[in-house]
């Protein structure tokens, strides 16, 4: 095992590598921008290094920054993290050329799966199946309309460097066509630097159903089963299960060959993470490869009870895989929400300021892999999401109502977040019962915004505080413009107390 690892990321995947270090034994250095100075992660490690100013493409994208502190700590080795540097072919080269691990899949391997239509002819050529559409990019609408009515309207464009709906455009017939490859090539020029788009068939009403790979540089490659991540608004997944109410033992054992046979096409190591598309018929199709370990990997922790993040650097250190593919099975059910600083009500607009109040859930079954604390200042430099909420329970509907009682338990004050909306989602029958594919939480948007607020917690009770304050004052404006909450004037002083310590302390 390695004495010392640098993780090249922040937030609360910093924080999971950090703790996965520690067990293991392990010392952790951590990079951070100017913004990042006081953040948990830095705080946590056992040593932290400056890498440049607040906005990423001056710190945590410049990787050549990033190896110099691993060189200057005696790291031995990097993990990337998600996002960031973490699928930069570039990057694992060039952390290898400096005489360090990457920790992660080869070079190469990233290399083959990060370009779309390179990844669909590969999997092509080794019999995994795939969405019907082309495997080079488009070179006019003419084109684009002639391959739109050899698969059939509708079809999807999609950028062949691209990732989280980004040059992703849906066209239902001719007359969208031109308008919608421009638009695409342009937002994938901007995010990217690569305007190549490609077409496929538009699969109606499937699920997102993906397999999680782990192999070792023995030759062992095997599958931990399926997430369902089919709760996505414009491409970006927001709750997350494992098991799939979709998916038997058959077909789990299908899709989990193929998710092999993928990666070994690849010539893949370490952890990552097959995506497909099942359609209502028990079809599956091969979407694409993150060759990182995922967002959502703790759902598939606590059902197989495998440390996915410890594997990663047990795999870069050169251990073998000690199970079998027989030994893996799901055991109850695990869901994950995605708590970011979004304004819900307002379209998802970004959320900023200082987190003045945070209370974090507990019970059986719950764990919170956050980045964020009291007193935390919440930009718009980086990525939104702030925390990730996981239970796991015997079924899913012990789930279900597990992760409704940890939300309501949860308080974060300050900056608005998706906590409510969460809650809406899982009073929502639909969900429940488990009736969802990737186009089901756009259709269900206005309804889940027109329901009831669920209000809880410390919430109800800063409403309660002040309205006894108002109250007091004679001021009788406040109690005509919000409704009275159910709480005790001693639980309403209690909350005004608190409130006065924090802005003391």
């Amino acid at each position: 095992m390695f004495d010392k690892i640098l993780i090249a990321n922040r937030g609360e995947i910093a924080l999971r590598v950090i703790r996965a270090c520690h067990e293991l034994g392990v010392e952790a250095v951590a990079v951070h921008s100017e913004a990042d100075a006081q953040a948990p992660h830095v705080r946590e490690a056992d040593e932290a290094i400056a890498i440049g100013p607040a906005p990423s493409a001056e710190s945590y994208l410049v990787g050549e920054r990033i190896i110099e502190a691993a060189l200057v700590t005696g790291a031995q080795a990097i993990h990337p993290g998600y996002g960031f540097l973490s699928e930069r072919a570039w990057f694992a080269r060039a952390v290898r050329e400096a005489g360090l691990v990457f920790i992660g899949p080869p070079a190469e391997a990233i290399e083959a799966m990060g370009s779309k239509t390179a990844a669909r002819q590969l999997m092509v050529d080794a019999g995994v199946p795939v969405v019907p559409g082309t495997a080079q990019p488009l070179r006019d609408a003419d084109e684009a309309r002639a391959l739109a009515a050899r698969y059939g309207y509708p079809v999807l464009l999609k950028a062949s460097a691209g990732g989280g709906g980004k040059g992703m455009r849906v066209v239902r017939s001719d007359a969208e066509m031109a308008s919608a490859l421009e638009s695409a090539q342009g937002e994938s020029r901007k995010a990217f630097g690569d305007d190549s788009v490609y077409v496929e068939k538009y699969i109606e009403g499937p699920r997102h159903v993906e397999i999680q790979v782990l192999g070792d540089r023995h030759g062992t490659m095997l599958h931990l089963g399926e997430r369902e991540c089919s709760v996505q608004r414009r491409h970006q997944k927001m709750i997350e299960e494992a098991p799939s109410v979709a998916v038997d033992a058959a077909l789990r054992a299908r899709m989990g060959a193929t998710a092999v046979d993928a990666a070994r096409a690849a010539g893949y190591e370490n952890a990552g993470t097959c995506e497909f598309l099942l359609d209502r018929d028990g079809a599956y199709y091969f979407l694409e490869m993150n060759t990182r370990i995922q967002v959502e990997h703790p759902v598939t922790e606590l059902v197989t009870g495998i440390d996915l993040v410890q594997w990663q650097l047990r795999i870069a250190a050169g251990e073998p895989l000690p199970f079998a593919q027989g030994d893996i099975a799901p055991r109850g059910w695990a869901m994950e929400c995605r708590i970011t600083s979004e304004d819900f009500a307002q379209g998802f607009l970004p959320s900023t300021g200082t987190i003045g109040w945070l209370r974090l859930p507990s019970g059986p079954g719950v764990r919170w892999d956050g980045g964020i604390e009291q007193g935390s200042e919440i930009s718009l430099y980086y990525d939104p999401m702030l925390a990730k909420l996981i239970v796991h329970a015997p079924t899913r509907e012990l789930a279900v109502a597990r992760m409704h009682r940890a939300l309501r338990e949860l308080e974060i004050e300050g900056i608005e977040t998706t906590r409510d909306f969460h809650l809406r989602v899982l009073e929502d029958e639909e969900f429940r019962r488990g009736d969802i594919s990737i186009q089901w939480l756009e259709a269900r948007l206005p309804s889940l915004l027109a329901a009831r607020p669920p209000y809880s917690g410390v919430r109800a009770a800063v409403i309660a505080a002040a309205l006894i304050a108002e109250r007091d004052r004679g001021t009788p404006s406040v109690a005509s413009t919000v409704a009275p909450a159910a709480i005790s004037s001693a639980d309403a002083w209690r909350i005004a107390a608190r409130r006065d310590a924090m802005r003391g302390a």
